[in-house]
């Protein structure tokens, strides 16, 4: 969704209503406006930071520190690869490298049709299955073989 002026800033206003504008919210307040745009553009950190009264660099450096906090809009479908530690050393690398080769991107990218990023991410809780991904945050794959990738990503064509 990109941000307008006249769509969105009342629902940050909203959301900084909310939560409270107090300094000590401004975590929370940045989390509500990413869930509602699905990212924190400059115009709504700038706008944030405005409306709390605070330096914008205040804001961008909370949100460059975090990285639960993105800045650019993600792709349609967001692969996460398991590196923790079983999922590692039953071959998680392997996985990523199929991915990296068939969508032709590296990790932390996104492909110029922005269907598809891969991030790796520490954990994802499911070490009996490793190695895991999980798609869009809700479909987990476990017991991965680099050749299972190519069929993982034709669902999501």
């Amino acid at each position: 969704m990109e941000i307008s002026r006249e769509e969105s800033f009342p629902q940050i206003d909203l959301v900084i209503k909310r939560e409270g504008n107090k300094a000590e919210s401004l975590i929370q307040i940045l989390h509500g406006v990413q869930e509602m745009l699905g990212y924190l553009p400059m115009e709504a950190q700038n706008y944030v930071a405005k409306k709390m009264n605070i330096p914008p660099s205040k804001v961008y450096g909370i949100v460059s520190f975090y990285n639960f906090f993105k800045m650019e809009k993600d792709a349609d479908h967001v692969i996460m690869i398991c590196m923790g530690t079983a999922c590692y050393v039953k071959g998680a690398a392997d996985i990523i490298k199929e991915f990296e080769n068939s969508l032709h991107i590296k990790k932390g990218q996104i492909t110029p049709d922005k269907k598809f990023s891969i991030r790796e991410v520490r954990c994802l809780g499911a070490c009996g299955m490793a190695p895991v991904i999980s798609v869009d945050g809700s479909d987990i794959y476990g017991r991965l073989t680099p050749d299972q990738v190519p069929g993982i990503l034709a669902k999501y064509q």
